[in-house]
């Protein structure tokens, strides 16, 4: 019997409904298939495309053709039809009419990344069970388009929860004290630098002494203050890190799944780091969301042959990113890497290439050319803050010891997963990708170890453990997917998210402490504030920005003078710190003596703090002028030696008459 024209008639039919005769299952490549099941290799295509269990009716038609009697070509043809549409399950009694409605998966679907099993020679064996055709619905593919719809509706709750979590435990420190002396420094110049657009107003020479561009987050961040103020400024924040919160979810679901998204977002949002930049209003919430959104944009791009417009998306927002924070350029070579990688294996090759080169064209183009625009101002400002950052006095143990307590946890989920995917022989492009990721959250302990320097240590691990998340999350995904399905793996799964508990709760007392870890300023604002307010006089403030940010006269920027350097009446400062101190280092002692004998100075406000040695020499200074008196006493955060409170001693010039 020809087993040609029925299951030929049928088959087109069922490649019809399946929507796959424009494309793939052509009149001619159909019987080419079942000439081949039915005729050529008949058991190395069914062993092929069809499950193990499926052998005994294999064999038994292979019996039947040695026996003189006509092959069921109506199973294998229909075998090799499942085979080419989707991994489905069929059992040995199956027939093609048993396949009525059994494709409730189109075969290929780009915005799933499956791709055609025939494509890769064997088709896997899914566990999900497949209704046959008497229990299938009739709209095969509007029931597929409903089954995504809910599954995106499903992660979108998930994503929600986690950002609503991460909120929470931020907000809540957003009013746990008063600004700290960057926030404030940057805030107020914020304020300045639109003063100075609106009106002309002259302003300090930033760009000489911030790490980072002043005409990028300090004007946003003081557009937030004025609505709101700190708070409002520290919300900002909150948003941003937000946003690389959801970035990072978008990143590792387009690498690893939804389920890997899920547990990498969750490990980064509830980190220490994580929550006090999401209520720290400074530039690293900024540029860390841009670092991300970079990262997002090259592996958006995926296996497209042109990604030229996602490259140069991804460009700017990298120089951004590095205008932003000079730090963040640490970071470069990983988001370029990961251009790279991502492109691999396809398009691979020079398109591969083609693709760094792009992003590395944008971001130096638009980084050269402001620092042309902004002179030589920035480019002083980046030597001294970042290329060549003085050594500090902390031990490189000590470096890694407390990197190793804030992102430890994370670190060690994402090397599990290079491991996994290694032993797991998962392609020489996963997991040098996975090793990439795991690697970008030593970068930053590493650099401050050399430094021997744990100053801002703990915003700046955040960037690189962003990345490590995401191979922490493919790890916990595999851990997972390696438990038998069914019962098993639900509770292996309750079982993560439950742990969860654990760095939330380091992350919510750790998060408390970075953002409690200075003096609270209001008893010293409340008492210098008429003092500054109603004169007019010059003032020298071991710390000016907390003073020059809360008090009206903080806008009189030509009156005040740190231990760091003093501003001369025309705007230009002197007796600053020499190159071996860098920017933060004390101002020259000899300069200071002369400025105070000269009584240059109205008030003088010391805490032996920061510039311990020089204050000291100030003090002597001011006991041997009979003009300044001392005029206020009063507490002020931990003294420059043991546990014995700190004070602020203000001075004040008084002549005689």
């Amino acid at each position: 019997m020809n087993c040609y024209s029925s299951e030929m008639t049928y088959c087109h039919e069922v490649a019809t409904k399946l929507m796959l005769r424009p494309s793939g299952l052509r009149r001619n490549q159909i019987g080419r298939l079942r000439h081949h099941a039915c005729f050529q290799g008949r058991q190395t295509a069914d062993r092929r495309l069809v499950v193990p269990d499926q052998r005994e009716a294999m064999n038994g038609d292979s019996a039947n053709a040695r026996h003189g009697s006509e092959p069921n070509c109506t199973f294998s043809y229909a075998a090799l039809l499942s085979g080419l549409v989707s991994p489905l399950h069929v059992t040995p009694g199956d027939t093609l009419s048993g396949l009525r409605g059994a494709a409730e998966v189109p075969w290929y679907a780009p915005d799933r990344k499956q791709v055609r099993p025939m494509d890769h020679g064997i088709s896997t064996p899914q566990p999900t069970e497949v209704p046959t055709l008497a229990s299938a619905p009739a709209g095969t593919a509007a029931s597929h388009r409903q089954e995504r719809v809910h599954g995106s509706f499903a992660s979108s709750w998930l994503l929600l929860a986690v950002l609503a979590v991460q909120a929470v435990l931020s907000f809540r420190l957003v009013r746990a004290d008063t600004a700290f002396e960057d926030e404030a420094a940057y805030l107020w110049a914020g304020h300045l630098e639109w003063a100075h657009w609106l009106h002309g107003t002259p302003i300090p020479p930033f760009p000489a002494y911030f790490s980072g561009a002043p005409v990028i987050y300090p004007p946003i961040g003081a557009l937030a203050d004025s609505v709101g103020g700190l708070a409002a400024a520290r919300t900002l924040s909150l948003v941003f890190m937000l946003g690389v919160t959801a970035a990072l979810w978008a990143t590792a679901s387009r690498l690893y799944g939804r389920r890997a998204a899920f547990f990498a977002a969750a490990l980064f949002a509830v980190g220490g780091p994580t929550l006090h930049l999401g209520a720290f209003a400074t530039y690293d919430a900024m540029s860390l969301f841009l670092v991300a959104l970079a990262a997002w944009c090259v592996v958006r791009a995926g296996d497209r042959r042109d990604a030229t417009g996602w490259m140069i998306a991804a460009g700017a927002a990298l120089a951004l990113a590095n205008a932003a924070a000079y730090t963040s350029t640490l970071f470069d070579p990983v988001v370029l890497l990961l251009a790279l990688l991502t492109a691999f294996p396809k398009p691979g090759g020079k398109l591969a290439a083609g693709r760094c080169l792009i992003l590395l064209t944008v971001v130096a183009v638009i980084l050269t050319a402001g620092t042309l625009i902004g002179g030589s101002y920035y480019v002083h400002g980046i030597e001294q803050t970042t290329l060549a950052r003085v050594a500090g006095p902390q031990s490189a143990l000590s470096v890694l010891a407390d990197s190793w307590l804030w992102t430890g946890l994370v670190v060690v989920a994402a090397l599990c997963g290079v491991v996994v995917s290694w032993v797991g022989r998962s392609g020489a492009a996963r997991t040098w990708l996975l090793a990439l990721l795991a690697s970008a959250a030593l970068l930053v302990p590493l650099e401050q170890a050399i430094l021997h320097t744990t100053v801002s240590l703990n915003k700046h691990v955040a960037t690189g453990t962003w990345f490590a998340a995401i191979a922490a999350g493919y790890a916990v995904d595999k851990l997972i997917a390696a438990a038998p399905v069914g019962r098993t793996q639900a509770i292996t799964y309750g079982a993560c998210v439950i742990a969860l508990v654990l760095p939330i709760s380091v992350g919510a007392s750790q998060s408390r402490g970075f953002s409690t870890d200075w003096p609270n300023s209001s008893g010293f604002i409340a008492i210098f504030r008429p003092i500054a307010d109603h004169g007019t006089g010059r003032l020298l403030v071991e710390d000016p920005s907390l003073a020059e940010y809360y008090l009206p006269a903080g806008r009189q920027w030509m009156r005040w003078s740190s231990t760091r350097n003093i501003v001369l009446p025309s705007g230009a400062s002197t007796g600053g710190p020499s190159a071996a101190a860098g920017v933060v280092g004390p101002g020259n002692a000899g300069v200071f003596a002369v400025f105070i004998e000269e009584g240059y100075f109205s008030v003088v406000a010391l805490n032996s703090s920061d510039t311990t040695s020089l204050d000291y020499r100030i003090a002597a200074d001011l006991r041997r002028n009979p003009h300044y008196h001392i005029i206020e006493v009063m507490p002020y955060g931990p003294g420059p030696i043991g546990p014995t409170p700190g004070t602020y001693v203000i001075w004040r010039y008084e002549p005689r008459l």
